[in-house]
C-alpha cells in the first residue's frame, strides 16, 4: 500500500482558512508563477501556462509536480466537497476521491467521477488505500486530517507554509488533543512566497 500524507496550504500560525472557510492569499502561489503543474493528455509543461490554471515557481515546480503525480486518492471533508462542489469530479491530483460525510452523494452528481462518500474516518482512509493501490492517499487537513492522524493512520505531514498570520480560523491539525511527535523535516524547498516542508510521522 503507499503513504497516507496529510497536506495542506497554511499561514505561518497554522490556519488553512478563517472562520467563514475563507482562504485569503494561502492559494496566491499556486497561480503566480510560470510553471504549469498539470499535464493534461496531449498537452506539455512549458511556460507559457497552457493547460492548467495552477502556474508556480521553478522553486516549486518540480516538487509540487511530483506530488501531484504520485497521488492515487484524495480523502476529504464534506465541508470542503461542498466549497467547491467536488471540483465538480475532476480533482486536481489523483484519480479517486473519498468523502467523509453522513450525508451521500449529492443525487445525480456526476456519475462517471470514481467518488466516494463514507460516514467513517477508519473505513475512508482504508477505502482510498484500497482505490490508490501502491499510489500515495493525500488527506486533506482540518477535521478529517486530524481525525485520521490522531487515530495513528497518517504516515507523513506535508505543509506548504505561506507567509501569512490569519489569527484565527480553520487549524491544520483540527480540534486535535495532546502532543504528537514529527521526524525532523526530510524535505524543505523555499519556494516564492511558499516554504514547502515534509515530516514523517514518529511511531
Amino acid at each position: 500500500m503507499g503513504t497516507v500524507i496529510m497536506h495542506n496550504v497554511v499561514s505561518v500560525d497554522g490556519f488553512i482558512a478563517d472562520a467563514n472557510d475563507d482562504v485569503g492569499p494561502l492559494h496566491e502561489w499556486y497561480f503566480s508563477g510560470d510553471h504549469p503543474i498539470i499535464e493534461r493528455a496531449g498537452e506539455q509543461y512549458d511556460h507559457s501556462g497552457a493547460g492548467s490554471g495552477f502556474r508556480v515557481s521553478s522553486a516549486s515546480a518540480e516538487y509540487v509536480r511530483s506530488m501531484w503525480a504520485s497521488i492515487g486518492t484524495i480523502v476529504m471533508g464534506r465541508t470542503l466537497f461542498d466549497l467547491v462542489n467536488g471540483w465538480e469530479g475532476d480533482p486536481p491530483a489523483g484519480d479517486h476521491v473519498v468523502v467523509v460525510s453522513h450525508r451521500p452523494k449529492p443525487e445525480g452528481w456526476h456519475p462517471e467521477a470514481s467518488y466516494h462518500f463514507v460516514d467513517d474516518v477508519t473505513a475512508a482512509i482504508a477505502k482510498a488505500k484500497k482505490l490508490a493501490g501502491d499510489r500515495t492517499v493525500a488527506v486533506n487537513a482540518g477535521d478529517v486530517g486530524a481525525q485520521a492522524f490522531a487515530a495513528g493512520l497518517v504516515d507523513e505531514v506535508a505543509m506548504d507554509v505561506v507567509p501569512v498570520v490569519f489569527g484565527s480560523g480553520k487549524r491544520y491539525f483540527g480540534a486535535i488533543d495532546g502532543q504528537h511527535l514529527l521526524e525532523d523535516p526530510h524535505l524543505v524547498i523555499q519556494g516564492d512566497r511558499v516554504l514547502h516542508l515534509k515530516f514523517k510521522v514518529r511511531t
